[in-house]
């Protein structure tokens, strides 16, 4: 195999793409929903701020978006194994745009209401928690299995093309345009998505529903449980998210220990660059079948990365540190999502993306607190090195006690035979209208 022949079998798999027009309208929809989301995402702590002067009143929102995240997204798994996946995601999509187009009148106002932006806040949490577990249980439906490698990585890169242009251009709007602009223009990028939506097939449940309830909720988290190596998915990630999250001390790092703050848009940045890179490089990961040991190894490197990072005051070399971090952590997600999709049964996967969406708050939110205390109580370097050390020590004594998580290969897992066969009988292929 020649150099060239290497490097382009490196590149992203696109595949699904051009096989499954479903799971292109996906793709795209996606895209969109990110860049106009993280307009808004930039618009609302700022107009708080502006409103209000604190930053109390700006960590609130978060609070009081945390419940419904974690109500609906449970409620909304349940209901993603009982209803059509494409109607759950129009409906929400609409309500979307109906509370998104509030947020947008309110800051038109001359006096704009900052209870407006909690309350309008919280709804829009719940609806973005209600379509999440659709949105991903609805992958699988429409590629073919072989194929789901390559969908996890072409989903990831349309999310973090969004993630690095969206706080940039969302940046700059709200300092020259306003609040408003950047919410007209997520109204746009929502009103666009929720179109492609509408013209997705129609996906009912292929078995029988469960109706939505939390008898049907228990039965999902008892079937994450009862699996080691789905469980090792969920463990991993919090393990190394709540042990060494570093971005609340991203402004101190860069004004008190780099003493440079114009950089602080590049920590942010950082490593969304490195997920975007590993995305973009990812044709390798079709050819790895044993999944949990990439995804055990990918959060070890998380933790080093984020451990160097703070052993050092180079501005450069901490750049590249969360830029490697973020490369890892994008490896981890790869591989977990396709584990996910490769061995959940149809009937459980709405329920279970409803269990990863408590993943991937509970973690975040609780090393932002640890990485606080420790960073007041000590130092933020010291905050930064132990929260890698403790991740590395976290995700081996993790991997040590789900030993099934760690072994998992994709070609002998029975989930993922099973799933595979199951598959074959049914004669599934990529969706189209």
């Amino acid at each position: 195999m020649t150099f060239r022949d290497r490097l382009r079998a490196l590149r992203v798999d696109t595949t699904p793409l051009h096989t499954s027009p479903d799971f292109r309208r996906l793709f795209l929809a996606g895209t969109v929903f990110y860049l106009g989301g993280m307009m808004s995402y930039v618009a609302l702590p700022w107009q708080l701020y502006h409103l209000t002067g604190s930053n109390l009143a700006v960590g609130l929102l978060g609070a009081v978006e945390l419940i419904p995240l974690v109500v609906f997204g449970l409620w909304g798994g349940a209901l993603a194994d009982h209803a059509d996946r494409r109607v759950i995601l129009v409906a929400t999509g609409i309500a979307q745009v109906v509370f998104t187009a509030a947020l947008m009148v309110n800051a038109a106002l001359q006096e704009p209401q900052a209870w407006a932006i909690y309350v309008i806040g919280a709804l829009l949490s719940a609806a973005g928690a209600l379509q999440r577990p659709s949105r991903e249980a609805l992958i699988p439906r429409t590629v073919g299995h072989d194929e789901l490698p390559a969908a996890v990585s072409v989903s990831s890169l349309g999310m973090q093309i969004g993630l690095l242009a969206g706080p940039a251009v969302g940046g700059i709007l709200v300092e020259t345009a306003g609040a408003a602009t950047a919410y007209a223009i997520d109204v746009t990028g929502l009103a666009i998505a929720t179109g492609l939506f509408a013209r997705l097939a129609a996906y009912p449940p292929l078995d029988e529903g469960t109706p939505p309830s939390i008898a049907a909720i228990v039965e999902g988290a008892r079937y994450a449980v009862s699996r080691k190596d789905l469980l090792g998915t969920y463990l991993i990630d919090i393990a190394a998210m709540l042990l060494a999250m570093p971005t609340v001390l991203f402004p101190a790092l860069a004004a008190d220990v780099l003493e440079s703050p114009h950089i602080l848009g590049v920590l942010y940045s950082a490593g969304t660059v490195g997920s975007l890179l590993v995305t973009a490089t990812s044709g390798w990961s079709s050819r790895v079948h044993r999944h949990g040991q990439v995804v055990v190894i990918a959060a070890i490197a998380w933790g080093v990365a984020v451990a160097l990072a703070g052993l050092t005051t180079n501005i450069w070399i901490v750049v590249g540190c969360f830029a490697l971090a973020g490369g890892a952590d994008m490896v981890s997600a790869i591989f977990r999502g396709v584990i996910w999709h490769q061995t959940i049964p149809d009937a459980m996967r709405g329920r279970l993306a409803g269990i990863e969406m408590l993943s991937y708050s509970i973690g975040p939110l609780g090393g932002q607190v640890r990485s606080g205390l420790v960073a007041d109580r000590w130092s933020v370097r010291t905050s930064i090195t132990s929260g890698g050390i403790l991740c590395v020590i976290g995700v081996v004594a993790t991997a040590a006690w789900l030993r099934d998580f760690w072994h998992y290969d994709a070609r002998t897992d029975r989930y993922a035979v099973a799933e595979r066969e199951r598959r074959s009988r049914a004669g599934e292929s990529p969706g189209d209208e």
